[in-house]
């Protein structure tokens, strides 16, 4: 059977740079990055190599990298970290409605703790306006936290101008950016962010690590306690191995930004079906302001779990999850106002890589036959 993976916002396979940067880590260096003996020393220079080499893509120091386990936890230090910090100022937290359970969870559990939330809509392209984010603030606002891009639609949110308006206020601004590294360009002084989340998983890395980009002097309370690691922010022995893995996949994200011949090819993808299916196939997401790599479409008056269970071979996602016998609209593209007929043919198609134009070819014949009969 003929394999295609179109998945690639749902996970990446490794690198074979980042593989070969991990080896060694796996049987000769095993020490413990904080013992100060012959073998304890590699490791800690194989973590601090690794925590320059993410400082370099996001274009930060070292010292404002913080290695987690992950998109998930990176997220969870970030907002619950920020809130129990500043108590004091406040208990209001900013956010969109289209941003990923791990971010809309913590809000949710803050909630249960006395935190007012403010979930702000997006428009039809999935984009939230910077000025509802302005007229949302209040006096009690502590933390903004905005997805960078979103991993169903794509859609680039406008964080340089909400960085701009939280400055304004001297309030915290997170980004979850576990879907854009490696796609565009994240520095983080461009966005004017003071918190940033990656997710090892989505660049070519392994599963089980990730980031939290911290701007010096911002405060927050740790999630884990324990001892000093990660210089008081995140107490837990190094995984070096998985972190060595995240260096040496950061350092080879940086010559894939903006990905133009992955672009190209969800371009041409988009086109064909257009062309061959017109009314019958609709964009979903911003049609500029998105991921060079996402493609999500819906094949109206279909079911998507349907047409996919049909694309023999093919991995992709779908728009909707059957709960119970009843099929549901993702919260994504039902704040979208996309309605339910079209919704529940949704499916992303995200491209890596690794994606050829024969694949996608295969893809949309495959597509053609089903469809046009």
């Amino acid at each position: 059977m003929k394999r295609i993976y179109l998945d690639y916002n749902a996970s990446t396979p490794l690198a074979p740079e980042v593989i070969k940067a991990l080896e060694p880590f796996l049987t000769a260096h095993y020490g413990n990055p904080s013992s100060q003996h012959w073998a304890g020393k590699p490791a800690r220079e194989a973590v601090e190599r690794a925590r320059g080499q993410v400082a370099d893509l996001l274009g930060c120091s070292p010292e404002e990298i913080v290695f987690t386990s992950g998109g998930t936890e990176s997220n969870n230090h970030a907002i619950k970290g920020a809130y129990f910090a500043l108590q004091h100022k406040g208990n209001h937290i900013i956010t969109t409605q289209v941003e990923h359970p791990a971010t809309l969870q913590p809000c949710k559990f803050l909630e249960r703790l006395g935190a007012a939330v403010t979930y702000l809509p997006v428009d039809s392209t999935g984009m939230v306006d910077p000025d509802a984010v302005r007229k949302a603030i209040t006096a009690r606002t502590v933390l903004i936290s905005v997805m960078h891009a979103n991993n169903e639609v794509g859609t680039i949110q406008p964080i340089a101008e909400i960085s701009h308006i939280a400055r304004e206020r001297e309030i915290l601004f997170h980004t979850d950016a576990a879907q854009s590294i490696g796609k565009i360009s994240a520095k983080v002084s461009e966005l004017g962010i003071d918190l940033l989340s990656i997710a090892g998983h989505k660049v070519y890395a392994p599963k089980g690590v990730g980031v939290l980009y911290i701007r010096k002097g911002t405060k927050l309370e740790p999630l884990v306690h324990g001892a000093g690691h990660e210089s008081g922010r995140r107490a837990g022995t190094e995984n070096v191995i998985l972190d060595v893995a995240l260096g040496a996949a950061c350092e080879l994200a940086g010559s894939w930004i903006g990905m133009p011949e992955v672009r190209k090819l969800r371009d041409f993808f988009w086109s064909r079906l257009d062309a061959l299916l017109g009314k019958s196939v609709s964009l979903n997401g911003h049609p500029t302001e998105r991921l060079p790599n996402t493609l999500n479409v819906s094949f109206v008056g279909q079911s998507a779990a349907d047409v996919l269970s049909k694309l023999e071979g093919v991995a992709a996602s779908t728009g909707s999850a059957c709960h119970e016998g009843s099929v549901k609209l993702s919260p994504v593209l039902k704040a979208l106002g996309i309605k339910k007929e079209v919704g529940l043919g949704a499916i992303r198609f995200s491209l890596g890589r690794g994606t050829t134009r024969s694949e996608i070819d295969y893809v949309i014949d495959q597509l053609q036959g089903l469809l046009l009969r």
